[in-house]
């Protein structure tokens, strides 16, 4: 990849804990994914950035990098809410869950839900992203 060009203009972070938004922030920028990150601490903040900003789509994120375990709503909660958002955003925005859940169930619920494009385990890395990254291009290409 040419040094300074960013694959996404804008991605955000869903994680209840301040050091994995951290680590998810920081390799995102240091490996240039996102020329800007957003960082929520609760799902139901980042639900009513997105609610309000429907109509700015240059405002939107192109990529949602979610944790499953939160407090208040979890991810799969903040999936189900967002399958009620317009369906051009949806087909818009690539989801990835990012948890450090070894539970099964959690892990068939992702690969099950058709909005899920990849399902990382805790902490983010390089290699992730640069996942996430050829899926992407790989969609795009395909679509």
């Amino acid at each position: 990849m040419e040094s300074g060009a960013f694959t996404f203009d804008c991605v955000m972070v869903i994680d209840d804990t301040k050091i994995d938004r951290y680590i998810a922030g920081y390799m995102i920028r240091k490996n240039q994914f996102a020329r800007t990150v957003m960082e929520f601490d609760l799902a139901s903040k980042a639900l009513a950035y997105l609610e309000d900003n429907l109509r700015h789509p240059e405002s939107l994120p192109q990529v949602i990098i979610l944790d499953i375990r939160m407090p208040e709503m979890d991810g799969f909660e903040f999936l189900g809410r967002l399958s009620r958002l317009p369906k051009s955003f949806r087909q818009s925005c690539y989801i990835v869950l990012l948890s450090s859940s070894l539970d099964p169930i959690d892990h068939d619920r992702a690969k099950n839900n058709p909005v899920v494009k990849k399902f990382i385990n805790k902490p983010l890395n390089k290699t992730d992203l640069d996942e996430i990254r050829q899926l992407y291009q790989q969609e795009v290409k395909a679509g």
